[in-house]
């Protein structure tokens, strides 16, 4: 065997390894999303649904507010496996979150968005932003789930549409008026390194 075989051999049991243990790869993002350092991920899932908008007044006449996501995410086996939409956040009283709950064990996380890139070299046009979440909650699920309660931060990359329209909002009568946006993205859930 070459030197060359031996380091691909190596380098695919290593992933082999990686992915039967539940570990993940962590994406190419811009330098503003990037992870800590101590964290790594362990939990990834394409994700598919609507990122929901309501015609509010603005400080500049009337604009597309966002008011929560609903979407489901899916394996690389094409099963659910979490829930993710806009819910009270119980670590801080109520502020809504955007929440991620497993759909196995029912356990959740709740995660504030602490940066956002449209850099067009890696978020498709028209499409929203990539982001880096910071988790500021979580909870076990009622028979002792925790799939979710170590999660320490989340990207979301990889995304397709999702953006307010350009038009629909523009004066009083479009008030309340809501749309419900189809995207795609994947999310990458992080976890502080063992």
């Amino acid at each position: 065997m070459t030197a060359t075989s031996a380091l691909a051999l190596a380098t695919a049991l290593a992933i082999a390894q990686l992915e039967a243990a539940g570990d993940h790869v962590t994406p190419p993002v811009p330098a503003n999303l990037e992870v800590p350092s101590g964290n790594r991920p362990f939990l990834a899932g394409d994700a598919y649904g609507t990122q929901n908008y309501i015609c509010l007044p603005s400080a500049t006449g009337f604009s597309w507010t966002l008011f929560g996501p609903q979407a489901t995410l899916y394996n690389d086996d094409a099963r659910q496996i979490i829930t993710h939409y806009l819910s009270p956040n119980p670590v801080e009283n109520g502020t809504p979150r955007a929440t991620w709950r497993h759909s196995r064990d029912t356990s959740a996380a709740w995660a504030l968005a602490i940066a956002n890139s449209t850099d067009p070299l890696f978020v498709a046009p028209d499409s929203i932003p990539w982001l880096l979440l910071r988790v500021v909650g979580t909870q076990f699920g009622p028979t002792g789930g925790d799939k979710m309660t170590q999660t320490t931060f989340i990207q979301r990359v990889n995304t397709v549409g999702g953006v307010a329209p350009a038009a629909g909002c523009a004066q009083a009568t479009d008030v309340g008026k809501k749309v419900l946006v189809p995207y795609q993205a994947e999310y990458v859930f992080y976890r502080e390194r063992k």
